[in-house]
Order: C-alpha cells, then sequence, then structure tokens
C-alpha cells in the first residue's frame, strides 16, 4: 500500500513539474505609446517557459506589427519585441489589437496605452475577449479591474507561493492562530511588494527565488517535524516565521510586477489593487484547503490518517526541485 501510494505521488510530482511549464498562465504585455510628434512605439513582452511558451502573435488592425521588429530580445523566461513607427498616417484611436492563440491558453495580456497628452488606458485582453478597439483618451480611466484580475492570477499562477500557504495550513492547525499567521504573511509581503514595485528597494530576482524555494523546504521540513512531535519556534511563534518569510515573497510578487509595469498615473491604485486581488486568491485558496480537509476527513476518515504525511514530502521535494534550478540560475 505505502509502495503503491508513493509511486503515485511520485508520477503527481513529475505532473506538476511538468505542468508548471507546460501551462504558464503570467501575464503577456503589450505597451503602445504615441509620442507628441506623432511617432508610435509598441514594446511586446511575452513570459515563456523553454520549448513550452504558446507563440501569441500580437496583431493591430492598422498593420505596424506585420513589418520586421526593430528589437527581439529572448532570454529562458521572457521574450521581448520593439517595433518603431515614424509618424503613421493610420491613427492609433479606433485600431483594434488582437493577439493570436490567445483562445488556446489560460493566460491573459495586459494592454496598456499612452496617448500624447499622457493620458494611458489599461486594458486586460483575455481568452475570451482576445480583442479590443481603442477608444480615445477621454475615455481611459484608472485600471481598477484589471490589475484587480492581475493580482488573482498571479497567485494561482504562482505554485510556489500557494505551496507555501498550503505548508503554513498544514503546520498551525488551530484557526485563530493560523488567521494570526496568515495575517502576518499577508502583512510582510504587502509592505516588500510595495516598497520593490515603488523603487525603494531593489533585490535581484534570482537569488530572491532561489531563497523562496528555501522558504517552502523549511515549511514542509517543519511539518514533518511537527508531526514527530518536535518543538520549534515556528510552531510557537508561526506568524513570526510567516511574517519574516513573507518579506521575501513580497520580492517575488514584486518581480512579477515589474514584468508588466505600473501606469504611471495610478501607481498606488494599481498598486492597491493588484495586492487585494494576491490576497483574495490567497484567502480563496486557504478556504479550499480547509475545505477538502473536512471533506475528506468525513468522507474517507482512514484515508485522511494514511495520507497525511504526504503533503510535507510533495511540497519539500517539488521545493527542492526549484532551489537547485535557481540556485544554477543565480551564476
Amino acid at each position: 500500500m505505502r509502495l503503491g501510494l508513493s509511486v503515485w505521488l511520485g508520477c503527481a510530482l513529475l505532473c506538476l513539474m511538468t505542468t508548471a511549464h507546460a501551462h504558464d498562465i503570467r501575464p503577456a504585455y503589450l505597451e503602445l505609446t504615441k509620442t507628441p510628434s506623432g511617432d508610435i512605439r509598441i514594446v511586446w513582452r511575452q513570459p515563456i517557459a523553454g520549448v513550452y511558451a504558446v507563440p501569441l502573435v500580437p496583431r493591430i488592425s492598422t498593420g505596424w506589427l506585420d513589418r520586421e521588429p526593430s528589437l527581439t530580445e529572448r532570454t529562458d523566461t521572457l521574450l521581448v519585441r520593439e517595433w518603431h513607427i515614424r509618424a503613421p498616417t493610420a491613427e492609433l484611436v479606433g485600431a483594434t489589437v488582437s493577439v493570436e492563440a490567445l483562445e488556446r491558453t489560460i493566460t491573459d495580456v495586459l494592454l496598456h496605452v499612452r496617448y500624447p497628452d499622457g493620458s494611458e488606458l489599461t486594458q486586460l485582453l483575455r481568452p475570451s475577449a482576445p480583442s479590443f478597439s481603442i477608444p480615445s483618451a477621454a475615455k481611459a480611466g484608472a485600471p481598477v479591474k484589471e490589475y484587480l484580475l492581475l493580482g488573482i492570477t498571479h497567485i494561482w499562477g504562482g505554485i510556489d507561493h500557494l505551496l507555501y500557504v498550503f505548508g503554513l495550513t498544514l503546520l498551525v492547525r488551530d484557526p485563530r492562530a493560523l488567521l494570526k499567521t496568515i495575517t502576518g504573511f499577508t502583512a510582510a509581503h504587502s509592505m516588500s511588494l510595495a516598497a520593490a514595485a515603488l523603487g525603494v528597494i531593489h533585490v535581484p530576482s534570482a537569488p530572491v527565488e532561489a531563497c523562496i524555494a528555501l522558504s517552502i523546504m523549511y515549511v514542509a521540513a517543519e511539518v514533518l517535524g511537527a508531526r514527530e512531535g518536535r518543538v520549534s519556534l515556528a510552531q510557537r511563534a508561526p506568524w513570526l516565521i510567516a511574517f519574516c518569510f513573507g518579506l521575501l515573497h513580497g520580492l517575488g510578487f514584486a518581480g512579477a510586477l515589474a514584468e508588466i509595469g505600473l501606469p504611471a498615473r495610478h501607481i498606488p491604485v494599481a498598486l492597491l489593487l493588484f495586492n487585494i486581488g494576491i490576497e483574495i486568491g490567497q484567502i480563496s485558496f486557504v478556504a479550499l484547503l480547509l475545505g477538502a480537509f473536512h471533506t475528506l476527513r468525513r468522507v474517507a476518515p482512514r484515508w485522511a490518517t494514511g495520507l497525511q504525511w504526504a503533503p510535507p514530502y510533495v511540497i519539500g521535494g517539488l521545493a527542492s526541485f526549484w532551489f537547485l534550478q535557481r540556485f544554477a540560475a543565480i551564476f
């Protein structure tokens, strides 16, 4: 029985690692800037995951993107293309923007338009609505829905952050203590996210991502230690540990936000909404976990008891894989 479960968990672990690469749900970014002189600069940034990246192709009804880009850069995680259009005869207002193959993904594209008068417009293109007609500058407003949805999408796509929260849920059994712990984690990553997004602090992303993997390994080890009856600081004051690691995870959130940027005229609003979106996604994940635990205990109590050792091993195994992968990326 235990051998069969080990094989099943090994397969599940492999599927999780493959899925994390095959279904990248980080948003892509398309920026259109029209200068007072009439020139147009277009920037396309698409997060990628090696050979598993879906080849999204941005299109504009004016045909500006049909020509070769003036700049193309590609890294292991990002594809960047730029076009510079000299005073085109076609108008930006009224042009239709679309993204080919977006309907075959589970990702979004953040469209950002900067008008000559300095006003900005933000629109989220989704698989169900992959095109948008650019309105006049008078209709541009604060990106309320867009950054809220981006926050929710990011936390649900951030498997590493969710696994850390999963570990906290396993470690802290008392509901009040769990609420205090999650609150500490939330407060901390909100602070570091804001500080990094506003440029107050700057930390290279590669070491941050490696340390986030270490934090997940740590919480998995603490869960196993608690099951064996060992008492540690993480069990006596889990809110303190969650707060400290929350500062680290906030820097990871900031790295994702840096890829899509903040609208210059609505930075505080966009930052707040992105953070609220993260919290909505995080709270819904914890609620889903607690509901699943409760249902499993009621429907299959023997399975619930027999499998309680498995989650920390799966969490720790994934985190170890990520740490080795991310540590190698530092050098």
